[in-house]
């Protein structure tokens, strides 16, 4: 490994994620709120959700309740007055169902004089989930579509229709009181109805498009979940403002104004990277490998979420894949570092938040028994990786704006 590269995406990985946490996202939008006559309630879902509660509480001082509903392990303490809850993710759970059932039973009865402040991150969809069929139902369909290679947007188009609280029902819900949504996007283009499944947003998306996905990827619905695919969401909402703050494309500013600190030449090339990770893995590799000879030090970055087909029975995730496949690529290109990772802190079903290879890291494969080509096959990339002290471990960030992959090639 070459030590001077990897400390190089240290430093770029600890600030591009902490320039996008929420906190200043929250605060920005209730610096100026007015709580009215009536009462104010805090509802998070996401795997930001604690991090946004706690910043919305610094800023208001006080409300009169609320829910938080994140993933495990990323509450990090008591928020006084709300009630916070741990549960699964990427798959939804029981914990979450019941979770999301004190948030409804909190909403519930409200006026017109009432508010209720919604935070959401990426991570929603399956984190706040009240299923309208089996749990047990929802939990097969949801690993169908992660096993198929579905983008974010054919999932939630699908996870939408089976539930009670996305496509705008919880806003719903709430009304005739008014939500306040502040969202950090996790969904290339930030659309507002994908995002987490839209729990406080009118959908956009249609019954015809959710049927041709379900044929799409041959996924096995019961009678009860094909006929709700039938069902329309809400097309309107009357009682809903939303703010946007926080995204993949301040990600990769901050990726960029790290790596121009360190030297490198910044050249975003997307915030909407979304093809097949170990593709993208390859193709950072050949923009590597075309600027071998390049006198100055450069810095290519992706931000966006590429998807993973599985094929083998492995541990890794897209960050890691992404990563792994490019290290063929750069294989004796000296001064050449590939790193992927997921601003969340967590990669796949993993402990990682993504991976790192360099011009070095094909032989040190090799040299341990490692073939790149059928580790990816068995989607395995974490333990080739984790062999070659490739992985990299953050822990939970508290914020959720996509994945950011960064090439660099370091000329002294």
């Amino acid at each position: 490994m070459d030590v001077n590269l990897r400390l190089d995406a240290e430093k770029i990985i600890s600030y591009c994620i902490r320039e996008v946490q929420p906190i200043e996202a929250v605060r920005r939008t209730l610096k100026d709120y007015q709580p009215g006559e009536g009462r104010t309630l805090i509802v998070a879902a996401g795997k930001a959700a604690w991090a946004m509660a706690k910043a919305a509480m610094i800023t208001l001082g006080r409300a009169d309740g609320g829910v938080v509903i994140t993933k495990y392990g990323h509450v990090q303490g008591e928020i006084p007055g709300l009630a916070c809850f741990e549960a699964g993710h990427p798959v939804p759970d029981e914990n979450g169902f019941s979770a999301t059932e004190k948030a409804l039973e909190l909403v519930s009865g409200l006026s017109a004089e009432d508010t209720v402040i919604f935070l959401l991150s990426g991570g929603g969809s399956a984190l706040f989930e009240k299923p309208l069929i089996p749990g047990e139902e929802l939990q097969d369909i949801t690993r169908q579509l992660l096993a198929s290679g579905a983008d974010i947007t054919e999932m939630n188009t699908i996870r939408k229709r089976l539930s009670a609280v996305k496509g705008g029902r919880f806003a719903l819900a709430c009304a005739p009181a008014k939500v306040l949504s502040i969202v950090l996007s996790d969904i290339l283009g930030d659309p507002l109805d994908m995002i987490a499944s839209g729990p406080a947003c009118p959908d956009k998306s249609t019954c015809q498009e959710a049927r041709a996905i379900a044929e799409k990827y041959a996924l096995r619905l019961s009678a009860e979940a094909a006929a709700l695919l039938e069902q329309e969401t809400p097309k309107e909402l009357s009682n809903v403002e939303t703010h946007v703050n926080g995204s993949v494309r301040e990600l990769c500013a901050a990726a960029g104004k790290a790596a121009g600190r360190l030297g490198y030449e910044p050249v975003i090339l997307t915030d909407r990277l979304c093809c097949e990770a170990r593709e993208a893995g390859s193709f950072l590799a050949s923009i590597l490998k075309s600027h071998e000879k390049s006198g100055k030090s450069l810095a290519f970055i992706a931000g966006g979420e590429t998807v993973v087909h599985l094929r083998g029975k492995g541990l890794g995730g897209r960050n890691q894949e992404l990563a792994l496949a490019a290290a063929p690529g750069i294989a004796g290109v000296n001064g050449a570092a590939l790193f992927s990772v997921g601003s969340d802190g967590t990669d796949g079903p993993t402990d990682a938040a993504g991976g790192y290879v360099d011009h070095e890291t094909l032989k040190e494969l090799s040299d341990r028994g490692f073939s790149v080509f059928e580790t990816l096959q068995n989607n395995d990339a974490y333990h080739a990786l984790q062999a070659v002290h490739g992985l990299v471990v953050t822990g939970p960030t508290g914020t959720n704006v996509n994945d950011v992959a960064v090439a660099l090639l370091r000329r002294e």
